[in-house]
């Protein structure tokens, strides 16, 4: 995420519900019925994991079977210890009891995800660790591990896996990203080694995007049973005749052998939780539900459409419609950079208010900035007796209008429609447009004059610009 711009909010699901899923995911479901089985035969090593020869027991009480009964049972006590599930008593005598942290997951919701979450941040360090077999090979005689063999640089190692979750978690926010669909193994490995301007990557590159690949395969499989993702490993048979690791790029028929992860939506959570403890804005729908109707108009410019709409939709449920109405119309006026988009946030919000909000609009009708709007509201909504607004007022709308859009969306190809049709529907309107006491009149006529597709019609409005900046003193 080396974009600078907001983040898109997320939307997260109710804290009851996400708590359930945290409760039920494998690895913490088996850390806390370690921590209830733990007592006083139960001892720990110096490093706080379970004894070699309690290991056996530990598997046994979980279900486990097979060649990783031991590891996995091993990794869920050392997440009881972490997360305080389980006290050790007594550090040279190994003696461990129930922690006091265990009550915390019959209390609320939200101390059940402090839970979670100190779990979590022990599954992320384990996955930027080595592979076990690694370690093993890089011991030297005295059975120390030697990292400079490893090639392994772990602050390097946890900031890549943190830039890999940065980028699933915005793509899955983003209006335009898969949102709940799995995100394919090569896409993510890719979005961290190609930059974003290189044509075709070269030969290096994709053999880079090819390791990282292989890295992300082992780190999500060790990521899943935390509830963090849902992962669909990379295809074994892909790698079963040759001893190279598999292509980076592949077709679209065959990506999801090549590894598919999404974000589930304690994941989400999780993330989020993460990106605001490292001082990240990362907002969330509902935050403002409880602001005032300026903070509402200020925070949702930067938020894309349907999550402004889903913003004000929560925002006004809380309120009396008639009252809601008022308010947002008081926090629309102003004549500071950030008026017309707020204007437009309002008039979004003002189209999700029923007919009761009509006293509101009428009573703003004589109000140089906020008449034209209340008369398109009124007009749209069937109301009679609308006076029709002056010549000025339409003008003066027009420039707010574009100015707000400008703001919202910068020169998209909206936009440049808006403009073409501006100036073939009214020859004599950059004559009058520079006249217009706006605060952002020059600068609307000089985008219309980038935007605009006709050469002579772009001239005569940087012309129009030029006169509007004199008539401003600038």
């Amino acid at each position: 995420m080396s974009d600078s711009s907001p983040l898109p909010p997320v939307r997260l699901h109710p804290e009851a519900e996400l708590a359930r899923d945290a409760l039920s995911t494998p690895l913490l479901a088996r850390a806390v019925r370690l921590a209830r089985w733990a007592g006083e035969d139960t001892r720990v090593d110096a490093g706080g994991g379970l004894v070699e020869e309690r290991l056996p027991a530990a598997a046994e009480l979980l279900g486990l079977t097979g060649d990783d009964a031991a590891a996995y049972a091993s990794e869920a006590w050392r997440v009881a210890v972490d997360t305080g599930l389980v006290d050790i008593v007594d550090e040279e005598e190994g003696t461990v009891a129930p922690g006091a942290d265990l009550a915390l997951l019959t209390g609320s919701p939200q101390d059940v995800l402090g839970v979670w979450l100190t779990a979590l941040e022990t599954v992320l360090a384990d996955a930027s660790v080595p592979d076990l077999d690694d370690l093993v090979d890089a011991m030297d005689d005295g059975g120390e591990v030697d990292l400079t063999s490893l090639d392994w640089d772990p602050e390097a190692e946890q900031e890549f896996l943190d830039g890999v979750l940065g980028n699933l978690y915005l793509l899955t926010v983003s209006e335009d990203g898969p949102g709940d669909a799995p995100v394919p193994l090569p896409a993510l490995a890719a979005s961290m080694i190609v930059p974003s301007d290189m044509g075709e990557p070269t030969n290096d590159v994709l053999e880079q995007v090819s390791d990282a690949m292989m890295r992300l395969d082992d780190q999500f499989r060790i990521l899943e049973p935390v509830g963090l993702v849902e992962y669909q490993p990379v295809d074994e048979a892909l790698m079963a005749d040759t001893d190279e690791e598999p292509a980076a790029v592949v077709d679209d028929t065959d990506v999801s052998r090549y590894g598919m992860v999404r974000l589930t939506p304690l994941g989400l959570y999780g993330l989020r939780a993460r990106l605001l403890e490292a001082g990240i804005a990362a907002p969330a729908v509902g935050d403002l539900a409880d602001k005032g109707a300026d903070t509402l108009l200020d925070g949702t410019s930067v938020f894309p459409p349907s999550a402004a709409q889903a913003e004000t939709e929560q925002w006004l449920a809380r309120r009396e419609p008639l009252a809601a109405a008022r308010e947002l119309l008081g926090a629309a006026r102003g004549a500071d950079t950030g008026a017309p988009l707020r204007r437009l946030r309002c008039q979004q919000a003002l189209s999700l208010v029923g007919p009761v909000a009509e006293p509101a609009l009428r009573d703003v009708l004589d109000d140089a900035e906020l008449g034209g709007l209340a008369r398109v509201w009124l007009t749209e909504r069937g109301f009679g007796d609308v006076p029709p607004p002056s010549e000025d007022m339409v003008f003066w709308l027009t420039v707010d209008t574009i100015a707000a859009q400008l703001a919202a969306e910068g020169n998209s190809e909206e936009l440049r429609a808006l403009v073409a049709g501006l100036a073939q529907q009214h020859s004599g309107f950059f004559a009058a447009a520079w006249k217009v006491d706006h605060p952002a009149t020059a600068d609307v006529l000089e985008a219309m004059g980038r935007l605009h597709p006709d050469k002579r019609v772009a001239k005569e409005a940087r012309k129009a610009a030029f006169k509007a900046r004199s008539q401003q003193g600038g």
